[in-house]
């Protein structure tokens, strides 16, 4: 009898050791997600909380089913709602420094992302309060959730990428197909078509009056300030097209960069051809064309030199990414499709095959919200953002078998491209 008490202690001492508490950061791991006027999220977690129509959602991923206990790190006087799916709880702040809240528990029936949200109802001054923490109690298994890690990058989610096998040999052109579906056409995203080793270009949602389509190149000179690359390492612009704004970009290495604003939508198919090749005296120029569907006409982006620089088309591949850290909590997709690379002897070779992979952001499970893949018309496919629950590992490689009419090579009238 005594083994038997000694082995039910035993084991309940272990099942209460491995319980654990998670401090989820609302500067990382929150949003509002309805009336964004109403509240802000900072360094220090979520203030200025004034609209009681405004929601803030706080989002973290469990492994397994099970119950858990929330409370809150709060301050201020008022009364609040706290709700997971349709169970909801009132509480009552009443505190001048940041206390522990008791908020209530909750029944988490599948693994997956847990979206809890927070509401104001009344209060006695301007603001319903300071938050900084969502504290979790009870939790049994793993969890993620951004921790230890930029909130910055954690709170824009995961940026996904899908890199083409070039065939054998010198590679001087790479032309891409490139749909947004409606269901992915998400504000501030980049739906990079044809990136290379030296930069890349594809289409922006930049705000809700404008859209772009954006190439750039990296200097060789290592800055996050463009003010800082010396004369003979800074990208040179060779041609620009009609409408088109050239200018310099930092803070993710620097270079030259392109924009033409053009209404792209989703649901259309665009196209992208992209040149590189070597100019014989130890630089290479890149050069980006854009297929207007609308104008069904080809469109030079610009044509830039790199100095010091000596290479065909190398790392083509496309990326998926949001660059507003205050729209993470929304999914975004795009296809891209038909891809072909056309060799510096002019041979063109239909590219069947990809490889996934993700940023630091994934690398480091702060956030488990990507993938990418194929779709049934044989495309592939990017996706992130939104906290859904299921992933692709990096390093995932992918088969697309081309059908008609991607059995023939892009008629492209090379010579009338050079007169753009």
């Amino acid at each position: 009898m005594r083994n038997i008490f000694t082995f039910a202690l035993l084991l309940c001492i272990s099942l209460f050791s491995q319980a654990q508490s998670l401090e989820v950061g609302l500067s990382g791991n929150g949003y509002v997600t309805a009336m964004p006027d109403g509240a802000h999220i900072t360094a220090e977690g979520l203030s200025n909380w004034t609209n009681p129509k405004s929601v803030v959602s706080v989002y973290f991923y469990l492994h397994q089913p099970q119950k858990v206990d929330l409370m809150l790190l709060a301050k201020g006087h008022s009364k609040i709602k706290v709700s997971y799916g349709k169970k909801s709880f009132k509480v009552n702040l009443k505190y001048d420094d940041f206390t522990r809240v008791q908020v209530g528990t909750i029944d988490v029936r599948k693994p997956g992302y847990v979206r809890i949200d927070l509401q104001g109802i009344s209060k006695t001054g301007d603001s319903f309060g300071d938050v900084k923490q969502l504290i979790v109690n009870n939790v049994a298994g793993e969890s993620n959730y951004v921790k230890d890690f930029s909130d910055y990058w954690g709170r824009r989610g995961p940026s996904v990428h899908m890199a083409y096998s070039l065939p054998a040999g010198d590679t001087e052109w790479f032309y891409n197909e490139v749909t947004v579906p409606e269901e992915g056409e998400t504000l501030h995203s980049y739906y990079m078509a044809a990136g290379f080793g030296e930069g890349y270009f594809g289409m922006q949602f930049n705000s809700p009056t404008e859209r772009r389509v954006l190439f750039s190149v990296w200097s060789p000179f290592d800055t996050q300030d463009p003010r800082n690359i010396p004369d003979d390492q800074k990208i040179k612009l060779l041609r620009r097209g009609k409408d088109v704004h050239i200018g310099e970009f930092g803070n993710e290495g620097s270079g030259g960069q392109s924009y033409l604003k053009y209404p792209w939508k989703a649901g259309e198919t665009y196209k992208f051809l992209m040149q590189v090749h070597p100019d014989g005296e130890g630089n290479t120029i890149y050069t980006a064309y854009f297929y207007a569907t609308d104008d069904r006409e080809w469109r030079l982006i610009a044509s830039f030199l790199r100095p010091q620089t000596d290479t065909w088309y190398r790392h083509a591949h496309s990326f998926l990414e949001n660059f507003n850290p205050t729209q993470g909590y929304l999914s975004r997709k795009v296809m891209f499709g038909n891809q072909w690379a056309r060799s510096k002897d002019g041979k063109w070779t239909r590219i069947t095959d990809g490889t996934f992979t993700h940023d630091a952001t994934a690398s480091a499970k702060v956030r488990l919200d990507y993938q990418g893949g194929t779709t049934d018309d044989n495309r592939f496919y990017l996706k992130m953002g939104g906290f859904f629950d299921e992933s692709v590992p990096s390093g995932t490689k992918f088969h697309v078998e081309p059908t008609k009419p991607t059995l023939s090579a892009p008629e492209i009238d090379f010579s009338a491209l050079k007169n753009l």
